[in-house]
């Protein structure tokens, strides 16, 4: 197995030890460096030629999605982003999918044991394989709606006759949105299940919603299953 590559970019030193130490001891995966800031990492991507990076969202100098959103420019490359577990947090990741991340994985919190660690580290593990076998172009910009907001949530109110369900893991979220996006608002009603943390598919839905002619919400009791919309069932 050809072992992939990792460059790891994140502020906290606690945080690149720990990914590091994960990593170091996983299946075909190679730490080839760290970087705490994005010019240290900019120039150790010239000098490593990583396969894939997990980037921090908060850091200082350049935030991650600044930084994302100029690689995606310079040198497309697979990149994970290493999220917060908050509003916050979840917003911001929806910011760098659109901006070109191909996965997120949510860092365990200051009091974050060692099974927490340990079950980070394989879901990481997973990502970094699944994201070394997707080739990344440059972004082309994102997608415009052709609807206005409120126009869209008035173009359709029938029950949909029947229902299309979606599941999806691990890399799912971008695929989803590049159906979702390609979609026209007479499109029967859609059913999501993505695996993704609390307070992810909220945000998720609201992304698709804006970029999308159909309608997305995170699901709730009650809902009827509608056409020309989506619904994101929520986390767990």
């Amino acid at each position: 197995m050809k072992r992939v590559k990792v460059l790891v970019i994140d502020d906290s030193a606690v945080a690149r030890k720990m990914i590091t130490e994960q990593l170091s001891s996983a299946e075909g995966i190679e730490i080839v460096g760290t970087a705490l800031d994005p010019f240290i990492a900019a120039e150790k991507i010239k000098s490593l030629a990583p396969d894939v990076l997990t980037l921090d969202i908060e850091m200082p100098r350049m935030d991650g999605i600044t930084f994302l959103s100029k690689l995606m420019i310079a040198r497309p490359m697979p990149v994970i982003m290493v999220s917060a577990f908050t509003d916050k947090g979840a917003n911001a990741t929806m910011k760098a999918m659109e901006a070109g991340a191909v996965d997120f994985i949510l860092k365990p919190g200051a009091e974050g044991g060692p099974g927490e660690w340990s079950t980070f580290g394989r879901e990481l593990a997973e990502k970094i394989h699944v994201a070394a076998e997707v080739h990344v172009r440059r972004k082309e910009g994102r997608p415009q709606p052709i609807l206005k907001k409120e126009t869209k949530k008035l173009v359709n109110s029938q029950v949909s006759p029947f229902v299309v369900a979606i599941g999806a893991s691990t890399g799912g979220t971008e695929v989803i949105t590049q159906i979702l996006t390609s979609l026209e608002e007479n499109t029967p009603g859609i059913v999501i299940t993505q695996h993704m943390p609390p307070k992810f598919t909220a945000a998720f839905a609201e992304r698709i919603d804006s970029m999308s002619r159909i309608s997305a919400k995170e699901a709730e009791n009650g809902d009827r299953v509608l056409v020309g919309h989506a619904y994101i069932a929520p986390a767990g």
